[in-house]
């Protein structure tokens, strides 16, 4: 440890932390059905289990720009990570379901505060011109997780009790927990700031109800419930307010002026696409390898290996070519190289091999590691450095609803069109599902495609050498 260069420590430390909050709920995702058995309950009232921890951790990220400055980026992280702990702990020694929520509630508002603040650490250590590859090696975590979470949870309740999913947690926290609070540097604290209550409150609700909303509605029924039209309406028109309130404060919450960086803005843009790629992805292809193909979860499973471990490759050589030759010569090939692959998805029939489609899915995990955290590097780093915490939130923020609006409108698109297709005659619904499944990849292309224009806006180190 000792001769790893100290910046290289602080990608260490912080990769422990936020691939452990990734991993749980990845774990969680798959197995919800046990816990309906568990707890004799039902599919709504387990569902809770992934959307408090979605709402929570997106109420609590608008507070992170705020709380990095006020008490110093080292002391919120390991804050959050430290709450984590405890929520895993809570959620080891649950003896309900309503417990189970209310530690996950825990998780999630300590996802919020680690996620941004991780990105900030990385972005203090490194200069500008490195951070391309230190992003990609810390983004390798993001990845994984997802990728081995399902396995690692199927794993452990097959064999295991079901507090094991919080306990497995512990080690990595723990780990994570002594590398932060050993390696990371302390920053500069502003103990003068104020914080902004009404901001917070707008913000926050406005988050919040978008996102309970979207996490609730999976069904188009479910979703056009006159309380979650509600929430929606309510929740877009105090974000409004919002904006409108902190243009007006000389210290905001959250600085909406870098969104005026014309390369920041692109690359929230091109960060959403991407996303939306990616868990159309997570949701569209465990449907066709079990509904179409009829293979089991292992199968499924395994199709994700590959697709991680190139995403996870690709997104350090992209980091490094980030480095060396900017923007457009990486985030661009990334998109048109996702979006070529998933274009490919839309294109399958009832004979297309199991190896056609993990290589098909490889490729776009090829082209999500050229093309989102490259991306983001670039917009960060095109924003002045005291604003990186509030860029880093605002980024976590909307790449969290731009990823759960893509699982309901393509939960929801699934639904609805397979009935239509379904309904025309001599079609079966092996036939009608993989129908169905090929349109939304195409929607899924397409909007990586619309993206794609807009990448080439953006610029990094090497333009700003050059002016």
């Amino acid at each position: 440890m000792k001769k790893m260069p100290s910046k290289w420590l602080v990608v260490l430390s912080v990769l422990f932390g936020t691939f452990t909050v990734i991993l749980n709920n990845s774990m969680l995702n798959p197995i919800l059905p046990r816990f309906i058995e568990v707890f004799d309950s039902n599919a709504v009232s387990v569902g809770w289990i992934l959307t408090i921890f979605m709402v929570s951790m997106g109420m609590t990220m608008p507070l992170t720009g705020y709380l990095g400055d006020r008490f110093g980026k080292k002391k919120v992280y390991i804050a959050g990570l430290s709450l984590f702990i405890l929520g895993s702990i809570s959620g080891i020694l649950s003896q309900t379901l309503s417990m189970v929520i209310m530690s996950r509630a825990v998780q999630g508002m300590a996802g919020g505060m680690m996620m941004p603040i991780a990105m900030a650490l990385i972005f203090n250590s490194f200069p500008r011109h490195e951070r391309g590859l230190a992003v990609g090696v810390y983004g390798v975590a993001a990845m994984v997780a997802p990728a081995i979470g399902p396995t690692i949870g199927g794993f452990i309740i097959q064999f295991l009790e079901w507090p094991w999913l919080f306990a497995f947690n512990i080690p990595f926290g723990v780990l994570g927990l002594l590398l932060s609070i050993r390696f990371l540097e302390p920053t500069e604290t502003h103990p003068e700031k104020k914080f902004d209550y009404p901001g917070f409150l707008m913000i926050t609700l406005g988050i919040g109800a978008v996102l309970l909303a979207l996490g609730r509605g999976r069904e188009l029924d479910m979703l056009l419930d006159p309380f979650n039209v509600t929430l929606i309406i309510a929740g877009l028109a105090a974000i409004v307010a919002f904006v409108f309130y902190e243009n007006r404060q000389n210290d905001p919450l959250l600085n909406l002026s870098v969104f005026k960086v014309p390369t920041y803005s692109v690359s929230i843009l091109v960060t959403s696409a991407a996303s939306i790629g990616l868990f159309s992805g997570i949701f569209l292809l465990p449907l066709l390898i079990q509904v179409v193909y009829g293979l089991n979860e292992v199968m499924t499973g395994l199709l994700f290996l590959p697709a991680a471990a190139a995403s996870g490759i690709f997104m350090s050589i992209g980091g490094r070519l980030l480095d060396k030759k900017g923007p457009r010569y990486v985030v661009p090939p990334g998109l048109a190289i996702m979006a070529a692959a998933t274009i490919g998805l839309g294109m399958l029939h009832v004979s297309t091999p199991y190896w056609m489609i993990l290589l098909l899915n490889t490729v776009r995990g090829l082209g999500m590691g050229m093309g989102n955290m490259p991306a983001t590097t670039s917009g960060m780093n095109a924003i002045p450095e005291h604003l990186v915490a509030q860029g880093s939130a605002m980024n976590n923020i909307i790449r969290q609803i731009s990823s759960s609006f893509g699982i309901v409108f393509f939960s929801i698109y699934y639904e609805v069109r397979r009935a239509q297709v379904a309904a025309a005659p001599d079609m079966d619904m092996q036939a009608a599902t993989l129908q169905t499944l090929n349109e939304a990849f195409l929607v899924s292309a397409a909007v990586l495609l619309i993206a794609l224009p807009f990448s080439f806006v953006l610029k990094g180190v090497q333009d700003d050498k050059k002016a």
